[in-house]
């Protein structure tokens, strides 16, 4: 499944109390037909972010709460109050050969520093992600996505990406 700007779910308007819950103001097309999640992007600094969901509440108003996986303390979720929140499209992406084939090319970043190489390509139902082992052997997820793809060169076996910024923080 992939981001779609035109699947809006709604904006975040506060935090709620210090385990990472954030509000959710429904948009109107979707108060009465939430259905089960697993996963949202957020719109920071313009770009899509995905976040799986750990906890989803809905009590029948237009706000529901949820809770992002590692993100269970008030630090980290403030900064996102007043993102938009995105659904994923219906679509899952199946892994073709050719992405497949990826493993092993070196990633840089769009500065041309070295971020790692492709240890792997994780099919998750929000978002493929490119596991990447950096050269410290760190472990680093990043969004699979065209967005943050600036270019595949398959005869040097490299990938070039433009990453917004703190997104390797995450990891």
């Amino acid at each position: 499944m992939g981001y779609n700007a035109n699947i809006l779910l709604g904006r975040i308007i506060k935090i709620q109390g210090y385990d990472g819950t954030i509000a959710v103001k429904l948009e109107k097309d979707y108060i009465d037909n939430i259905s089960e999640m697993e996963s949202v992007f957020l719109e920071i600094e313009g770009k899509p972010v995905p976040f799986f969901i750990s906890y989803s509440q809905y009590s029948g108003d237009d706000i529901l709460k949820l809770r992002f996986e590692g993100y269970g303390a008030y630090e980290k979720v403030s900064d996102f109050q007043g993102c938009r929140l995105f659904l994923t499209t219906g679509e899952r992406k199946s892994v073709r050969s050719e992405d497949a084939a990826l493993t092993g090319f070196t990633v840089f970043l769009s500065n041309k520093s070295i971020l790692g190489t492709i240890g792997e390509i994780i099919n998750n139902p929000g978002q493929d992600l490119l596991k990447i082992i950096s050269p410290q052997k760190k472990e680093i997820l990043i969004p699979f996505h065209n967005d943050l793809i600036v270019r595949i060169d398959k005869k040097k076996r490299t990938i070039m990406v433009q990453i917004p910024e703190g997104l390797i923080d995450l990891n």
